[in-house]
């Protein structure tokens, strides 16, 4: 497909992260974009604030005329949208250009010099580290990232077009139809099973996307994963590494190590070791395509963070809330030691909200261990995104599952008072799905009553 000839392009789930990320990219290049989504939110309002024409009902005559014209119109969707939805259906029966996100993302980065970064975990916040440090370089570049960066208050930036940025997803096995040039692999922990049925087959996903990276390209993975390429870790002999970390005044200060040599009293400013792994491979590959390493060291102390990324929402001296999109253990794990690292010595309460009926199945066990480590657990009922419920799997029963005898399954209305009655000195909301629309509920709510 010549995305050249291509003059119009409809969204069938344009308000996911993903998705709104390319409807910007179309609509930042000139063409005329429009979309269907099941809800509004912030993000599709503010693609309507660009002239986006977005309507939130599966209703042909709700697609905008033009849009029904074959010759220059491009569809694309989302995985997450069933096979049944009526639009979907109308377009692929008419013969028009339709393809999945992944298909498009990989057809406009094709011809760049493509960063792709890969992983279980990290991907967003690793992408977006990237697209600062090409900026901080002066780089001429696009980033499609997966939240959004505080950096460039979007889910996506345009600072040229010699390099590209993207998240190479492993969901519905997005991250084949990409082309990359430097990659990098964070993790390869068991996950969308209700994709790949065996953490086995993940890893093998994992292998054919590292065989897709040119042959003159570079894969970084952090050191002890099950694959060839350039490795990265903390205190750890490897090509890059992080050595002699210290923590000033809620930042860490540190040493990288690498082909180039020590650079010294390099700074970062998000918490958590899992972040500094992040900031360390997107520095290795910026390095590993031939950007200045002391640039980019310095580039990663003016690093803001992402949205619902370790985001502090109330940061004062008794009382501390965090906000974090963790949805896998592996992830709430992380968030954990790294409040625990930053703020020891705490009374540290968890409202958590889990993410897909599978998930919450095939991890049980290893949610509650997780869970387990907070003083003071709060369950909400289980997000179902794509998914129709699984019998038996629900929030009550992953909460017996949890060994803590401060625990209780909530309603989003009871929240507020679960919070204010029980007067935590550290307070984190987790997980992936509508919980976000919470926070600033929570935050209006305890700043006032501070």
């Amino acid at each position: 497909m010549n995305l050249k000839e291509i003059q119009r392009v409809y969204f069938i789930g344009i308000g996911g992260i993903g998705m709104s990320a390319l409807a910007r990219y179309f609509h930042h290049i000139g063409k005329r974009v429009a979309g269907y989504d099941k809800t509004t939110t912030p993000l599709t309002q503010e693609l309507e604030s660009l002239g986006m024409d977005i309507h939130y009902h599966d209703e042909l005559e709700d697609v905008p005329g033009v849009f029904k014209e074959i010759n220059g119109t491009l569809v694309v969707y989302t995985p997450a949208v069933p096979d049944s939805h009526s639009e979907l259906r109308y377009f692929l029966n008419q013969g028009f250009a339709v393809k999945k996100r992944s298909e498009v993302l990989g057809l406009i980065t094709k011809d760049t010099f493509a960063f792709a970064v890969a992983g279980t975990h990290g991907k967003t916040t690793t992408s977006c580290i990237l697209a600062h440090l090409l900026k901080e370089a002066k780089g001429s570049f696009t980033a499609f990232l997966g939240g959004i960066s505080e950096d460039f208050n979007s889910n996506f930036a345009f600072e040229g077009d010699q390099y590209s940025v993207v998240e190479a997803d492993e969901f519905d096995r997005s991250f084949l139809r990409l082309y990359p040039n430097v990659a990098c692999i964070t993790s390869m922990d068991a996950d969308h099973l209700d994709i790949y049925g065996t953490a086995s087959d993940l890893k093998d996903a994992f292998i054919a996307f590292a065989e897709r990276i040119a042959a003159d390209g570079k894969l970084l993975v952090r050191q002890g994963l099950p694959l060839e390429g350039v490795t990265y870790g903390i205190e750890e002999v490897a090509a890059y590494s992080i050595m002699n970390i210290a923590i000033k005044e809620g930042s860490y200060v540190f040493d990288i190590n690498g082909p180039f040599g020590i650079i010294k009293d390099v700074v970062f400013n998000k918490p958590g070791r899992h972040n500094l792994l992040n900031a360390l491979a997107a520095f290795a590959m910026a390095v590993e395509a031939g950007f200045e390493p002391r640039v980019l060291a310095k580039g990663l102390q003016t690093f803001k963070g992402v949205r619902r990324r370790f985001s502090y929402q109330l940061k004062e001296r008794d009382f501390v809330f965090i906000d974090d999109y963790a949805h896998h253990p592996t992830e709430i794990n992380a968030v954990f030691d790294a409040v625990s690292e930053m703020h020891p010595h705490t009374f540290k309460m968890v409202v958590f909200q889990p993410h897909l009926f599978s998930r919450t199945k095939d991890f049980a066990e290893e949610f509650a261990q997780s869970l387990a480590r907070f003083d003071s657990v709060l369950l909400l009922d289980i997000y179902p995104a794509r998914e129709e419920p699984i019998p038996g799997v629900t929030s009550s029963w992953l909460l017996d599952k949890i060994d803590h005898p401060r625990k209780k399954l909530v309603n989003k209305s009871e929240i507020i008072k679960e919070i204010s009655t029980a007067k935590p000195n550290l307070l984190v909301t987790l997980g992936a799905g509508d919980i976000g629309l919470e926070v600033p509920k929570i935050k209006k709510a305890l700043a006032y009553a501070s």
